[in-house]
């Protein structure tokens, strides 16, 4: 069976539930939950496992905090021997719109701190990762409150739909592999 290692990037505590910064731990929960998986604490990270259409998806969210987050990925890469094609990080980009979603097999850190700690413990930035789109509608030194911040009223029916849509795009990932699923994923645009 073949198993693939999907990181859901946040912060932990009650401060960061649902903000900006957390959605790759909202996006690891909603595909947890689709699949009947139920998160445990162990070491460096919440972890549930499931079973999608014969492979093993082990999904975790870092309990390291953001600027850390790498520790956990080598840990759980070394641990469940995931190479890394196998492995998917799902992080909120500034840089794209709330209406985008965009799945890269490599890439840079582009300035944040989760994907600049995987990419030092990994020693490579060749790793894929599923960007969810934040937008960048923040007065100019606000950036921190923004990214902090929970979302709009009005964003929270497009943040939902786009979770679903990611959850979607993992199990493709996991099953017809990153091209295929990059070619669909990345004509996304989400009705603001």
């Amino acid at each position: 069976m073949s198993k693939f290692l999907v990181i859901g990037l946040g912060n932990i505590g009650a401060d960061y539930v649902h903000t900006r910064h957390n959605i790759g731990f909202d996006v690891a929960e909603a595909l947890a939950a689709k699949h009947g998986g139920a998160f445990r604490v162990d070491r460096l990270a919440e972890v549930a496992e499931v079973k999608w259409k014969g492979r093993q998806l082990i999904i975790i969210k870092p309990t390291t905090y953001m600027n850390l987050s790498g520790k956990a990925v080598k840990y759980w890469m070394d641990k469940e021997k995931i190479s890394l094609n196998n492995l998917l990080v799902i992080v909120d980009d500034l840089a794209l719109t709330l209406a985008k979603l965009r799945l890269r097999g490599s890439g840079s850190d582009a300035g944040h701190n989760g994907l600049k700690s995987i990419q030092e413990s990994l020693l490579t930035d060749q790793y894929p990762r599923l960007r969810f789109g934040i937008g960048n509608n923040y007065p100019k030194g606000r950036q921190v409150d923004f990214v902090l911040g929970r979302w709009a009223e009005n964003e929270i029916p497009v943040v939902k739909q786009k979770v679903e849509k990611s959850v979607e795009i993992i199990e493709s990932f996991a099953t017809i592999g990153i091209e295929r699923t990059m070619n669909e994923a990345n004509k996304l645009e989400f009705p603001l």
